[in-house]
């Protein structure tokens, strides 16, 4: 069986599979940054206060780039 016949039936936007796709990344990368801040602060509790703000610009980059893939779907679809 072809894929174009097994698709056939398919309905609904392509754009949802892509942001879903697009999710993936920032997931892990907003996990990557919690878990090195809470290394940090494990390791060195005194410096939580300079950590903190890392990790929220950390968490705020990461937030963007799911963001932008959710938007992109929406400017360039058809």
């Amino acid at each position: 069986m072809d894929l174009l016949a097994a698709t056939e039936g398919v309905t609904g936007s392509v754009g949802s599979i892509g942001y879903g796709l697009a999710a993936i990344g920032p997931g892990i990368g907003v996990g990557i940054v919690w878990a090195a801040y809470i290394q940090a602060t494990a390791r060195q509790p005194e410096s939580a206060g300079l950590t903190r703000t890392y990790a929220f610009l950390g968490f705020a980059l990461s937030e963007a780039l799911a963001l932008i893939g959710f938007v992109v779907p929406f400017v360039f679809g058809t």
